[in-house]
């Protein structure tokens, strides 16, 4: 069963890609004046003052002061406060969880155009949590908007929107576009997603999105790999390396990657699995070691 739908959070990717605003500060004015400016109201410094509390730069990690902070931005109309602010509501980081605040900030910062908050928001309608109405058509349109404005998991979540007529009519084509978009940007689960799309009669483009998937960890991706080295589809038949995959996605707890791992281990010889297994240890401690 395909995942179809991802909280678009990224609170830890918002705060270190705008870490680079914090820098600029700190060379004008340093880290006391920060501090002075965001007291005395300065809404860029809240901001900032924020993000320094939730990563732990230069002062102890503090959730609660970050949220306090973002809130004060968040009030002043700063827009990545806002989100970052309804995010931290959606998931209790820092401040009990409160859908209907996340949902309020969500939509002052979607009303600006912020992808991130589009995008989160648009799951808030595809869910109907936190008071939102149950509107899986605005859910798409959110998505619409945060997608063609390069956010990745919209991209992701519109091509599933597309591919199972969620809010939309069905259009495989506009599926796989979107699908595409965000897999080039690296995003796991529209990659496998799109190894399904390719997966009858494609078997080499298939196998290629479900490698990039696998490569990242994603346990459906890695289970599909191996049905694709097990079938010799798009890859020469391999059982033993059709074992490796199902390893890895049976430590993940990945159902079809445990039931296939059964299977293969009654066909194959005690060699084979051995080597499958020594395949899979290596390929963790490699990837143990890139992260």
């Amino acid at each position: 069963m395909k995942k179809l739908w991802t909280i678009c959070l990224f609170l830890t990717f918002l705060t270190s890609i705008l870490r680079y605003l914090t820098d600029i500060r700190e060379e004008q004015e340093g880290f006391p004046n920060l501090r002075q400016s965001a007291e005395q109201g300065n809404a860029d410094a809240q901001f900032n003052l924020g993000v320094k509390y939730y990563l732990g730069e230069d002062i102890p990690e503090d959730k609660a002061e970050a949220i306090k902070w973002y809130l004060k931005a968040a009030e002043q109309g700063n827009a990545e406060a806002q989100s970052i602010a309804g995010a931290m509501y959606a998931e209790g980081d820092g401040v009990p969880v409160d859908k209907a605040e996340a949902l309020k900030w969500y939509r002052k910062a979607a009303q600006q155009g912020l992808a991130a908050a589009q995008c989160n928001l648009g799951v808030m309608y595809y869910t109907g949590v936190g008071g939102a109405p149950l509107d899986k058509a605005e859910a798409a349109k959110l998505f619409r908007k945060a997608a063609e404005q390069g956010h990745a998991e919209a991209q992701h979540n519109l091509g599933v929107s597309y591919e199972k007529g969620i809010g939309v009519s069905v259009d495989k084509a506009e599926a796989v576009k979107w699908y595409r978009k965000a897999a080039e940007q690296g995003f796991a689960e529209a990659q496998c997603n799109l190894g399904f799309m390719y997966a009858n009669g494609e078997g080499a483009k298939s196998v290629k999105w479900f490698l990039m998937a696998a490569e990242q960890g994603d346990a459906r991706a890695q289970a599909n790999l191996g049905v694709m080295y097990y079938l010799g589809e798009g890859v020469p038949k391999d059982d033993i390396v059709a074992c490796m995959w199902w390893i890895l996605g049976s430590a993940q707890s990945n159902k079809s990657a445990m039931i296939s791992l059964d299977g293969i281990s009654k066909e194959i010889n005690k060699e084979q699995i051995a080597e499958a297994q020594k395949l899979s240890r290596e390929w963790m401690t490699k990837h143990s070691e890139m992260q």
